[in-house]
């Protein structure tokens, strides 16, 4: 079955729909979506950061948690209560999905990235368009950053993509891929290869949790089973390729800085106490 093609859309007819799935439960930062950053909650920063994005027409907060749905509306953001069942945020933003028939595309976005930047929303949801006017177009684009230290490229919950001369993801990985075989014979391993290589870091690179979707494509995909390769990375966009997605994976247009420990938290609440990020323009 081919899920990589589409037939012409009108471009003017499209709704876009940024959605942000929240869970309370974190294992490694409980309460993770309200902890505060500069009086705010992290996952209004990131619903901020959505609403800047000038090609998304409505942004949407989706959890299972009444105490965030609670902080949310308080603050004036839509949110909406979701099944506590679902697995994963993807199968949390299928559910808004189908709740709005006339949307053709949906940004998923993680509710940890309070400082992601808007142009890289704008960036990916204009690829997307252009996908849709194509009739081969990719089923989901997703964005890529540089790798800037070796301890990130060997970091197994930094994932790493291997991207095609046509910008199609040919695999997502948790180790370091591609493997440079010439340059590892060379060096004798990773580590050699890069204290010796300028330039050896350049041959990675890092996938970052943005993914913009095409309706069909998100709705069918979270009704297909989990596939070996994604049971064995614990990566579900496998899954995706395995069931003959195309997804496009374009360069971001700043680095992001996801939240997951309490020093990544420290690390941000530094970067907004120092006014070191994009601002959002009001519109």
């Amino acid at each position: 079955m081919n899920h990589t093609g589409s037939n012409p859309t009108n471009l003017s007819q499209i709704t876009t729909v940024a959605v942000i799935p929240a869970r309370y439960a974190s294992s490694r930062l409980p309460g993770k979506p309200l902890v505060d950053i500069a009086g705010k909650p992290m996952i209004c920063w990131v619903a901020e950061r959505a609403i800047a994005a000038r090609n998304v027409d409505r942004v949407i907060v989706a959890t299972d948690s009444e105490a965030i749905v609670e902080a949310v509306s308080k603050l004036g953001f839509d949110v909406v209560m979701t099944s506590e069942s679902h697995t994963s945020g993807t199968d949390r933003v299928a559910e808004v999905a189908r709740s709005i028939p006339d949307a053709k595309i949906f940004v998923n976005l993680q509710g940890d990235e309070p400082l992601i930047s808007p142009a890289t929303i704008e960036r990916a949801v204009e690829q997307m368009r252009e996908e849709l006017s194509s009739a081969n177009g990719a089923g989901i684009v997703t964005t890529w950053e540089t790798i800037d230290s070796f301890d990130d490229l060997i970091n197994p919950d930094l994932v790493k993509v291997v991207v095609g001369n046509d910008n199609r993801a040919a695999y997502f990985s948790r180790s370091p891929i591609p493997f440079p075989r010439d340059l590892i014979k060379k060096h004798g391993g990773f580590e050699p290869a890069y204290r010796h290589e300028p330039d050896f870091l350049k041959l990675f690179r890092k996938h970052t949790g943005l993914y913009v979707y095409r309706r069909d494509v998100l709705l069918a995909f979270t009704q297909w089973p989990q596939t070996q390769l994604e049971k064995i990375e614990a990566l579900e966009q496998l899954r995706a390729l395995e069931n003959g997605v195309v997804i496009k994976v374009i360069q971001a247009s700043s680095p992001s800085t996801g939240v997951d420990t309490e020093q990544d938290l420290d690390r941000v609440r530094e970067l907004v106490d120092a006014g070191n990020f994009e601002p959002t323009a009001v519109r």
